[in-house]
Order: C-alpha cells, then structure tokens, then sequence
C-alpha cells in the first residue's frame, strides 16, 4: 500500500473515533454501555477469526 494511502486510511480512522466520541458525549451514553460494547465486539471479532 503507498504511503499516501496508509495515511489517508489512519486519518479516516482517526477520524471516525472521534466522530463516534463526539456522539456518545452528545448522546450522553454512559460510559458503561460503550465499554461493554467495545468489549463484546471485540470477542465476537476473536471468536470468528479462531473458527475460521
């Protein structure tokens, strides 16, 4: 991948992290919520990736 690519793509990232955050603050969603979220996601990622 070139470079110009690679730093589009991590800004676009950046980017929508802080998207998100922003609207989790607007929201007022507890912060709870969002961890556990993260978290869940995160299993369900690794579970898939395992039973491949």
């Amino acid at each position: 991948m070139p470079l110009p690519h690679f730093l589009g793509l991590i800004a676009v990232v950046i980017a929508a992290a802080g998207a998100t955050v922003i609207l989790l603050v607007w929201a007022n969603a507890p912060l709870f919520a969002v961890s556990f979220a993260a978290v869940a996601a995160s299993l369900i990622v690794t579970w898939n990736r395992i039973g491949r």
